[in-house]
């Protein structure tokens, strides 16, 4: 009979099921006070949240105006190193066309001597038409210097032809020396204006100089020079001077070289 009682009591077999429960109950009512609490710091938090993003947008446009601005600085430093290369390969072509070859001197070859025997005699330097006429004229006496005296009518004679010889000297045409010269001026950079620049060149004018044809030949990265061509007579104008009137034009010629230059 009293078996037949505990049989049927439940209580202490099914306590497991009562512990669970009440775990769960607490764990439920903890894990709602945690939700609780972290959204009221969410809400708490919100407003820094949204200044912290105005200032890091703040932050990300200043790196990005400053990332423009460098990314310009270096379009314009490629841009001056492409210009220095043009400039240095320009520097480098005149030097190595300017370079002469210098040859030794000839070697002066004398015959071995043998005793008892002296060198040849130096044959005399062979004398211009211009200048054996003149020396000629020179040695000539025609009015008898030898003697002692001389006569008046023989000084008149003497004074009548060399007037008549300087008349002449004076009526002979001298030859002119005249030079070709090819010009190479080179602008400042490749937005200079290549007609003005000719233009200024070709202004300069002085007596005893013509200008001739011209062209302009490319340098590089876009660079022209201008070569023109002129003839000028050694006796009225240099060089030096050519050059130095044309260099006046300092808003168009960055400097100005002789690529050739012959005598006419």
């Amino acid at each position: 009979m009293a078996a037949t009682c505990l049989s049927t009591e439940k209580i202490w077999f099914d306590k497991y099921k009562y512990d669970d429960a009440e775990r769960q109950y607490y764990e439920g009512l903890s894990k709602a006070r945690t939700n609780a609490h972290i959204q009221a710091q969410s809400a708490a938090a919100a407003p820094n949240s949204n200044g912290d993003s105005s200032d890091l947008q703040a932050r990300v446009a200043n790196v990005e105006h400053e990332n423009q601005h460098l990314h310009k600085v270096g379009k314009d430093l490629q841009l001056a190193i492409s210009k220095l290369e043009s400039w240095i390969g320009v520097l480098e072509k005149n030097a190595t066309s300017e370079k002469v070859e210098l040859k030794p001197p000839p070697v002066c070859k004398f015959p071995a001597l043998q005793p008892g025997k002296t060198l040849p005699p130096r044959p005399a330097p062979e004398l211009k038409k211009e200048e054996e006429d003149d020396n000629y004229d020179d040695d000539i006496d025609l009015f008898c210097s030898d003697d002692e005296e001389e006569d008046a009518e023989a000084e008149r004679i003497r004074q009548e032809r060399l007037k008549q010889y300087a008349e002449k000297k004076s009526k002979t045409p001298g030859l002119i020396a005249k030079s070709s010269i090819l010009l190479d001026v080179k602008p400042w950079d490749d937005e200079t204006d290549m007609a003005k620049l000719e233009e200024c060149v070709r202004s300069v004018q002085m007596d005893g100089l013509l200008w001739g044809s011209s062209e302009l030949v490319p340098v590089g990265y876009g660079i022209k020079k201008l070569q023109i061509q002129c003839v000028v007579e050694d006796d009225k104008v240099g060089t030096d001077i050519l050059e130095e009137e044309i260099t006046k034009f300092e808003d168009y010629v960055q400097s100005v070289d002789i690529a050739a230059f012959n005598k006419i």
